[in-house]
């Protein structure tokens, strides 16, 4: 049972159950817009997710990443850099199209913890700008890639698409903003410290209706996806209900 758990904990702190999340929604991409699998990308996400947050939450300082001395976080560091050479490996089997787009959004997540001048402050600093950029780089690299690479026009389908897979990771984010509200930095200023937990719910049940709206907006709608789109306002309005800055470990 230890080693169970032991495994468990490394799952959760090496970043693969999020690398996992990030493919599920690449999946519902795919299925929503009834194209083909690219394998190629599903395997640069799921190891560049792994590399790119556990950049973010182990190095922000580039020696901090590169000298560690606490033996569990060497495990993590070894896991992320053989993560990196199979993302860098996925990534040139990828078509041309994509390689600008990938690079656009590593350079918004690089800077999300890196600042681009020595005196300057990463994008995590800057007041509220956090979860957006977060929700920024999961659509694209859920949603805008797929559309991309299979030359899916703009059409205004795929724009509310793509704003409702904005708001839906925006979303998931609040009940992480909340329960870290006494971890984060004050000036970070996320929006659980900037209205409290109360209005951040408020306004998590504004998006989640906002979203649902979207829905009905499109050209073309199904049973089958109001049905979906149903299910998940209500697990999504559950979450935002449940959460409290006090939650459990996991």
């Amino acid at each position: 049972m230890q080693r169970l758990k032991r495994l468990f904990k490394f799952y959760i702190d090496a970043s693969v159950h999020v690398a996992f999340a990030v493919c599920s929604l690449y999946f519902v991409s795919v299925k929503m817009l009834e194209v083909l699998t690219n394998w190629n990308l599903v395997g640069f996400l799921f190891f560049g997710t792994i590399v790119c947050y556990n950049f973010i939450k182990f190095g922000v300082e580039a020696e901090k990443y590169l000298i560690v001395e606490n033996q569990y976080h060497k495990l993590i560091q070894g896991f992320s850099f053989l993560s990196f050479g199979f993302a860098t490996y996925f990534f040139f089997q990828l078509p041309l199209i994509l390689w600008l787009t990938i690079s656009a959004l590593i350079v918004i997540s690089i800077l999300y913890a890196i600042p681009l001048l020595p005196k300057a402050k990463n994008l995590r600093s800057f007041a509220g700008l956090k979860t957006f950029l977060v929700a920024l780089v999961w659509m694209g690299c859920t949603l805008l890639l797929v559309v991309l690479e299979n030359d899916i026009g703009f059409t205004w389908d795929i724009g509310l698409l793509l704003v409702q897979r904005f708001l839906l990771v925006l979303i998931l984010l609040l009940p992480f903003e909340i329960r870290d509200m006494k971890l984060d930095k004050p000036e970070l200023k996320t929006l659980p410290q900037r209205i409290g937990i109360l209005r951040t719910k408020k306004l998590g049940y504004f998006l989640v209706g906002f979203y649902l709206v979207l829905t009905f907006l499109k050209d073309e709608i199904s049973i089958e996806l109001f049905i979906i789109q149903s299910i998940l306002i209500i697990i999504l309005s559950i979450a935002l209900k449940n959460t409290s800055n006090n939650q459990g470990l996991y």
